[in-house]
């Protein structure tokens, strides 16, 4: 199971190293980096969404009890990560929001789904798939409108409502997904052709937004800030499972959601933490570096969750 593991998680390494070390010898510029960043944060990311969505058998997905659980720990962890950059790091409000998100977002596609098909086989992903369906829609919904209400507190209701509703709407992330759900619903097909094209970018995107993230690291790195991207990776990698394994517990949760939900939970802070840092220009050097030394701690974390499932 330990090699298991490393085949899955040490590929996202390589990645990632390889784009630091172009980067940090000249063969790719920040600039370079920063088109491969908008590159995958506004086209193939969401083409990845939207696909995966509009393909999604929602009726074999969705279950409240899983869904209640997962989401209430990705909430309490969010909170949690407001706080203590508040409070023990004394962040400014932005900041912290940033922080939070971080501490609320896994990563669900790229390290939750091989780990649970190499630990229980590819029959086991259904509660997979519904935290995918459900993720990104939550995790920006409530980040945006915290982060909106933070930076427009003092202006009154209506414009922050406004500047939530205008941030939400400009998101092609949260775009993707309501697209993809409108195809599910509504029972349209995509046409063969641009299905075919989706399938092009989709292949780029994780490995490109990997790539790039090393080339981001190299600006930001974690001095000065060790201590708020270990409370980050603690939070993510040891609390947010810790709560989903209480909860579904306590529901009774059908066992291969269960699975589902706690080794999610235990995933290591997704890019998409770096991402919204990156939106509002907040917290970036936390982010990029909690990804990075997360995904690390996570080989170790995730082989202490699947011995307590086992």
């Amino acid at each position: 199971m330990l090699q298991s593991l490393i085949d899955v998680i040490l590929p996202v390494f390589l990645v990632v190293a390889a784009g630091y070390v172009a980067t940090q010898r000249g063969f790719f510029g920040q600039t370079q980096i920063d088109g491969l960043m908008k590159f995958t944060q506004s086209f193939a990311i969401p083409c990845l969404l939207f696909r995966a969505i509009a393909n999604l058998d929602l009726s074999d997905s969705f279950d409240p009890k899983l869904l209640i659980s997962f989401y209430t720990g990705a909430g309490i962890c969010f909170c949690l990560g407001i706080i203590g950059a508040r409070v023990l790091f004394k962040r400014d409000w932005e900041d912290s929001v940033a922080i939070g998100f971080c501490c609320l977002f896994s990563n669900s596609v790229l390290l939750g789904l091989p780990i649970t098909e190499r630990a229980f086989g590819p029959d086991n992903l259904t509660g997979n798939y519904a935290i995918i369906a459900f993720h990104s829609p939550f995790c920006y919904g409530l980040g945006i409108t915290v982060m909106e209400v933070v930076r427009n507190r003092g202006a009154g209701g209506f414009k922050t409502v406004t500047s939530v509703l205008t941030a939400m709407f400009k998101n092609v992330l949260i775009l993707g997904i309501a697209l993809g759900f409108a195809f599910n619903l509504s029972g349209l097909v995509v046409p063969g052709a641009v299905d075919a094209a989706l399938q092009l970018l989709i292949r780029a995107a994780l490995p490109t937004a990997l790539f790039a993230l090393g080339g981001v690291l190299v600006q930001y790195r974690p001095e000065g800030d060790l201590r708020t991207i270990l409370f980050v990776c603690f939070t993510s990698l040891m609390v947010h499972p810790a709560i989903v394994w209480t909860l579904g517990s306590s529901l009774n949760m059908k066992l291969d959601l269960f699975r589902s939900g706690v080794l999610n939970a235990a995933m290591a802070t997704g890019f998409n933490g770096y991402i919204f840092a990156n939106m509002y220009g907040r917290a970036k050097r936390v982010a990029a570096s909690s990804v990075l030394i997360a995904t690390a701690a996570s080989t170790f974390t995730v082989w202490f969750w699947l011995l307590v499932l086992s």
